[in-house]
């Protein structure tokens, strides 16, 4: 087995094969097995009883986990962003990207033990490091890693913007409850504490205002957190959904070109198109269309199979290929059944955006009259007159 062909197992994902996906569980199992392990040996009974067991533990996890760096830095080369393509400073480079920083930490406690006395809480705290390897099996923080990214400019302001009240309440406490309460108001950096917890909404209640107007305004400054506080959340969940909508949008577009009938529009025709198309997924064995329905709207297959039920002999229909447009061009209930052999991708135009496209675009439309006149004319419609 060659470099690449292991960079397709260490690397591959989601997507990547089977022997891929083993790679990927027995990681993240020993990850899970040493975290847990770490967790439980803070307890002493755990600890006294188990201390042996802990010790072999901890030397296969960091044995897979030493293992799993030297593989990763050594395939590094064949990424396919072809960011580490340089034998030498490709990995040197890849070896101080944030993952295999997070992959080096994973094993440093066991060896920075043989050389530097370490406490027990030192120790745990590098173990614990380890969790952060669980984010390269999830892309939903790559997405969030972008919308902070692209929403770091009103996030620096709303920040600084929080960072300004957090002074000026902790001034305006200083000047109101100095007096009364020296010992925790008596100074700017006192009071700031009390700010903090008042503006998170926390209220631990070690802190507060005794005097009248130091109440009033405690009371005023919970109120100003709330809303201060929920901006930055705010903008993460609109940045978010924008994200995601550019994702799907971006989805939507590739699934709308694969389709034959659309391949040769203009982008933005398909961009209009992709505003009228509802994607859809069914599993295996469920009916798409139903004989005798009345017609709802026509549906292109992306990927997967389906098979029409006519009354000569079924027929299967591939991913480029469309149906459903019998009902919706003759204004006849649906006269077979569609049912998915696998498990598909479905592209669904209801019957109002038929019409409306079929009105803008007359080459559409002459295209698809086009396919019903030779499926009625054959009689074996490959749609299987839906």
């Amino acid at each position: 087995m060659d470099l690449k062909q292991l960079h397709a197992i260490v690397e591959g994902g989601p997507h990547g094969s089977f022997a891929a996906h083993l790679f990927d569980a027995v990681i993240g199992v020993a990850i899970l097995i040493a975290i847990a392990d770490a967790i439980v040996m803070t307890d002493p009974e755990w600890a006294g009883a188990y201390g042996g067991w802990s010790q072999l533990i901890e030397l296969i996890a960091v044995g897979v986990f030493t293992v799993e760096y030297c593989l990763r830095v050594c395939v590094a080369v064949y990424d396919h962003r072809a960011r580490y393509r340089h034998s030498l400073w490709g990995r040197l480079k890849y070896m101080a990207s944030p993952m295999a920083i997070v992959d080096l930490a994973a094993i440093l406690p066991i060896f920075v033990a043989l050389f530097l006395p370490l406490s027990t809480d030192e120790v745990l705290l590098l173990r614990c490091v380890r969790l952060f390897k669980l984010l390269r099996y999830f892309s939903a923080f790559d997405t969030l890693a972008i919308v902070i990214r692209n929403e770091r400019a009103p996030l620096m302001a709303a920040m600084t913007l929080m960072g300004i009240l957090l002074m000026m309440i902790a001034t305006i406490a200083h000047i109101l409850e100095k007096n009364a309460q020296p010992e925790t108001f008596g100074s700017v950096p006192r009071a700031l504490w009390w700010g903090i917890v008042t503006l998170t909404t926390v209220g631990y209640g070690d802190v507060v205002p005794v005097t009248p107007l130091g109440r009033l305004f405690g009371g005023l400054a919970v109120v100003l957190g709330m809303g201060m506080f929920a901006l930055p959340a705010g903008i993460l969940a609109t940045g978010f959904a924008e994200e995601m909508r550019r994702r799907n949008f971006t989805a939507s577009w590739n699934m709308v070109a694969r389709v034959p009938l659309f391949e040769r529009l203009p982008a933005f025709q398909i961009a209009e198109i992709v505003d009228l198309l509802e994607p859809l997924t069914v599993e295996r064995g469920e009916t798409i269309i139903h004989e005798g329905d009345t017609p709802d709207g026509m549906y292109f297959l992306v990927d997967g199979q389906v098979r029409v039920l006519l009354a000569s002999a079924p027929i299967r229909l591939d991913p480029g290929t469309f149906f459903g447009e019998m009902g919706l061009i003759e204004q006849a209930p649906r006269s077979a059944t569609v049912i998915a052999q696998r498990f598909c991708q479905l592209l669904w135009l209801q019957r109002a955006h038929f019409d409306a496209l079929m009105a803008q675009h007359e080459d559409l439309k002459s295209t698809i009259e086009a396919v019903v006149r030779d499926r009625r004319a054959r009689q074996r419609p490959p749609g299987g007159g839906a």
